[in-house]
């Protein structure tokens, strides 16, 4: 089980940290994938971390402003974001995954992000 932590409301500018907590499995052997949804829109790939720290990849509107890290004594990956902008507004998921379409994968039930002004 994944579950997401971290979401609010936060100014144009602002930054908030994102926590995704496994239960039940180690994290250690798995890629997280992060992704989005705003209201009305497609569900959006946001980044991916590669079991290594080394290969982590970010969506071109995200990158400079957004890292992943993970922690593998809390079992814990996390997402920072900065300099948060109106349109990063959305449901945020992480997931066993750097593939959306992966059936496998182990999905959180999301926290909300809402930047506005």
């Amino acid at each position: 089980q994944l579950v997401e932590s971290g979401g609010g409301l936060v100014q144009p500018g602002g930054s908030l940290k994102l926590s995704c907590a496994a239960s039940g499995f180690n994290l250690d052997f798995y890629a997280i994938g992060w992704f989005r949804q705003a209201r009305g829109k497609e569900r959006e790939w946001v980044g991916c971390g590669g079991v290594s720290d080394d290969k982590i990849y970010y969506v071109d509107s995200v990158k400079g402003r957004f890292t992943i890290s993970r922690d593998n004594a809390k079992n814990t990956v996390y997402l920072q974001m900065n300099t948060l902008k109106p349109e990063d507004t959305a449901v945020y998921y992480c997931a066993t995954t750097c593939d959306s379409s992966w059936p496998y994968a182990s999905w959180g039930q999301g926290t909300q992000v809402t930047v506005f002004s």
